[in-house]
């Protein structure tokens, strides 16, 4: 016989097998419970866009009596999502973005029997196609008025220059996914095309969007847009806008096909003299009254719109409409300025006149040369030319009395010669009549 085992080490040695055998079960599993087969032949394929469709096939050796559910998750580059759900199905499809590492795993549990454990998990991989950086980036869309969506991106931080990039777009209802044909260009690329989605439901189907380039080198990238958060309504269109004494009335058209009681709207009065901006919230209605408003004032009036949150999700509000003045200025500096302008304009109009008049008068009516001047002259060249002649002394002698005083020649007839002077009256007499 070997020696004799004292109490205590029998005790050691007995915890000592009962931790051990603890270790060897799965952390959290009671022992004794029976570990249920994992689910079988999992792999993953591509369905519309966005969307992948992972699929296995029931555990082995599984009896009949266990009420079997399958939990699956999804790791988005390695990190939970919290979307663990349990399904009898034997398939599991979901959008992902494409441009990240999709991990999916799956495990079968057994609800009804107390007495087994979940499988282990069973797990695979969906790896990003294309180079790191690549893919578009700062996806935004907007829905429009409910009739079109614009979605603008980014380029890559290392896609080139040459990259060209394509939007498709798919929702449950359309069929095949659609390629966008009017694309934006400048600093954000950007496409838009129309999306009139008729629902008879308040539930609209979710939106793929897929942006990606032909070459493989092009990483793509997926976005799902729930399109009643990203509505915007049309600018409103003023067709009324009056002043009645103190009051002032504002009508607006509805913008879209949206019904009336999905809409709010921003009715915003500026005061021209003062600056200050009023803006009110009209709900349910295209018109409104403002009273108590000052008579002697212009005010600048617009209207805005975005959709009611019992009726869509979105909170974004649509571009102001065009702006409308009402009201009357009665600045008196107007007045004053066209009080000085208008005496200065006359004055400066009538100098004008005057100048032109008086050119006018010149041509209509020329300058008549006075006729003593004219005989003044022309007989001192006559004279002129008789103290040229030589010969002539007599002339030169008389010259400068007949300069001082004769300055015109007059022939008179006697009346008071008698009948007998005959050869006085053949002959008339020559006097000198000084001026």
């Amino acid at each position: 016989m070997g020696p004799a085992v004292p109490a205590g080490a029998r005790l050691f040695l007995a915890l000592t097998l009962c931790l051990a055998a603890g270790a060897a079960e799965p952390e959290g599993r009671p022992a004794g419970r029976k570990v249920l087969p994992p689910p079988s032949n999992l792999h993953y394929s591509f369905g519309q866009l966005c969307k992948l469709k992972w699929t296995w096939n029931p555990p082995e050796g599984m009896n009949s009596g266990c009420d079997l559910e399958y939990c699956s998750e999804i790791l988005i580059n390695g990190i939970p999502q919290e979307n663990r759900e349990w399904s009898r199905n034997l398939f599991r499809e979901e959008d992902v973005s494409l441009n990240e590492e999709a991990h999916f795993r799956v495990r079968s549990e057994c609800k009804s029997d107390n007495t087994s454990e979940p499988s282990n998990w069973v797990e695979i991989s969906t790896p990003p196609k294309g180079a790191a950086g690549t893919a578009a980036v700062g996806i935004n869309c907007t829905w429009y008025n409910l009739e079109y969506m614009v979605c603008t991106w980014l380029p890559g931080q290392n896609a080139s220059a040459s990259t060209n990039y394509t939007l498709y777009y798919w929702y449950d209802g359309l069929g095949n996914n659609q390629q966008c044909q009017n694309y934006i260009y400048g600093d954000n690329f950007g496409c838009n095309f129309s999306l009139s989605i008729q629902n008879s439901t308040d539930v609209y189907p979710t939106i793929s969007i897929l942006i990606r380039d032909n070459s493989e080198e092009i990483r793509p990238v997926c976005a799902n847009r729930n399109p009643t958060t990203i509505v915007k309504p049309g600018p409103p269109r003023i067709v009324t806008a009056s002043m009645i004494k103190d009051e002032m009335h504002i009508e607006w058209q509805n913008p879209g096909t949206f019904p009336p009681h999905c809409l709010v709207y921003q009715v915003e009065l500026k005061d021209s003299k003062s600056g200050s901006v009023q803006q009110h919230d009209i709900k349910g209605y295209t018109e409104a009254w403002f009273p108590s408003v000052h008579p002697n004032t212009v005010y600048v009036v617009k209207v805005r719109a975005r959709v009611e949150g019992t009726c869509y999700s979105s909170n974004r509000w649509s571009d102001w409409s065009e702006e409308k003045s009402i009201g009357e200025n009665t600045d008196f500096t107007f007045y004053i300025v066209l009080i000085l302008t208008v005496p200065l304009t006359v004055a400066v109009a009538t100098i004008i006149l005057l100048v032109y008049l008086k050119r006018l008068k010149i041509l209509i009516y020329p300058q008549i040369p006075d006729p003593r001047k004219i005989i003044k002259r022309m007989f001192g060249e006559q004279i002129e030319d008789f103290q040229s002649c030589p010969g002539d002394d007599f002339l030169n002698v008389r010259k400068p009395a007949m300069e001082e005083e004769i300055h015109y020649l007059v022939w008179i007839e006697n009346p008071e010669s008698s009948t007998s002077d005959n050869e006085d009256r053949e002959r008339p007499a020559l006097q000198v009549k000084a001026l």
